[in-house]
């Protein structure tokens, strides 16, 4: 497999001018070096105002604080972000173009690309929002039988008639689906056999698994920390110990709309980028953030169930407390937002897996066709972040199965318990 090799930008004019022309890209003004603006001309962007829809998630940040610390005005550009009752809602609003770009799921957009989860639309992945920070929270229903983890909620499901137990994740072909199913079969238990899955909305997460509508889920923060706050129910587990440092959000948009607007897409993106490596940047603008996400027009919750996990301080609900590590990363020196290919590919894999697409694809062509690493290289050049040496990178997942994007047919076909 090919491995292309980057490195870190130049900030002189020169280099970045050899850079752009490499790429066969329209030149950037050097007035973006330090700090300036977007020249009139071919390099503005062709939309000021641009449409950002988000589901009220912690990992929204980004999205949110760029516009909201004006990280946008330096690139010529007006985020709005726009608050969506769902992920059905965001990926249909990105289909008719009533949203210009979204915070969304990675595996969304993969599945809107290859018809299946939604209409066949192309699609584009301009940049990932976030490593890590989701969880699978169990009810206390569970707990009072014994549940603590995988291996005693194997016990209790193998006691019991297939499909007597019901979870949740939040779209069919996402990531909050791909972490559950995955979970499961690690522990032996067949997602598609052994329970069931319904699609819940992150929001309703914690109501519906107060009124019984479901035993666990799958889903974003804080609506983990939420069940823990309101009694519903613990963390089972967290997705990066799942798979540490994996990729979750990404910014979503149509191939369509980035062949108009390639000049708007740089812009967002490089926007988005400064305010990701602010975010990270201290203890202070995380909570900062986490005051500002946690406002109704947002993720519309107390700022203390979003702080506490933003800054990496986990307690399970069963009386454990840790520090984190790997807690959400909106930047990690740009490592978070190069939309690897591998990380694409992954996504195919498990749709593949357990049946979502009844056929290998060309999964290396369509990572290529969906992740936007030309857009995202100009984009990171103008926000002076550096980029990784390859646009591959190799993963152990917690059943110990290495993911490298070498051979993903065979990956996807190697595992046990699959559709």
């Amino acid at each position: 497999m090919t491995k292309q090799t980057f490195t870190t930008p130049e900030l002189s004019r020169r280099g970045f001018l050899k850079a752009s022309a490499a790429a066969g890209t329209a030149t950037l003004l050097s007035g973006l070096f330090p700090g300036g603006v977007w020249a009139a001309g071919s390099d503005a962007p062709e939309k000021k105002e641009i449409k950002v829809g988000f589901i009220p998630l912690t990992d929204c940040s980004s999205v949110v604080m760029a516009a909201a610390q004006k990280f946008d005005e330096k690139y010529g550009i007006k985020i709005v972000p726009s608050k969506e009752a769902s992920w059905a809602a965001v990926r249909d609003k990105l289909v008719s173009g009533e949203l210009d770009a979204a915070h969304v799921l990675y595996g969304l957009v993969y599945g809107v690309h290859l018809g299946i989860g939604g209409p066949k639309k192309d699609m584009a992945v301009l940049m990932t929002l976030n490593n890590n920070g989701q969880a699978i929270t169990l009810s206390n229903q569970l707990k009072e039988k014994g549940v603590t983890d995988g291996a005693s909620l194997k016990k209790v499901v193998a006691a019991s008639p297939a499909g007597t137990y019901t979870f949740a994740q939040t779209f069919p072909t996402g990531t909050h689906a791909m972490w559950l199913n995955y979970w499961l079969a690690a522990n032996g238990i067949n997602p598609l056999q052994d329970v069931k899955s319904i699609v819940v909305p992150p929001p309703q997460m914690v109501a519906n698994a107060r009124v019984g509508n479901m035993h666990g889920y799958c889903v974003g923060e804080p609506w983990n920390q939420r069940a823990i706050v309101d009694g519903v129910g613990f963390t089972a587990v967290t997705t990066q110990d799942i798979w540490v440092d994996h990729p979750e959000k990404v910014l979503g948009t149509t191939g369509d709309w980035v062949t108009k607007n390639p000049n708007a897409a740089r812009a967002l993106t490089a926007a988005i980028l400064d305010a990701s490596r602010w975010i990270d940047a201290s203890i202070a603008n995380r909570r900062t953030t986490a005051e500002t996400v946690a406002a109704r027009s947002y993720v519309n919750t107390d700022m203390d169930v979003i702080l506490g996990r933003m800054l990496g301080r986990y307690e399970n609900g069963l009386g454990k407390t840790w520090d984190d590590a790997n807690a959400m990363k909106f930047f990690n020196d740009g490592a978070v937002n190069f939309p690897y290919l591998s990380d694409g590919m992954w996504f195919l894999t498990q749709h593949r897996r357990w049946g979502l697409i009844d056929k290998d694809p060309d999964y290396l062509g369509v990572a290529k066709a969906i992740n936007r690493i030309d857009i995202y290289k100009q984009a990171a050049t103008a926000a002076n972040v550096a980029l990784p040496k390859s646009d591959m990178r190799s993963s152990k997942l917690i059943d110990g199965v290495v993911w490298d994007g070498k051979d993903p047919a065979k990956y996807a076909a190697g595992f046990k318990i699959k559709a």
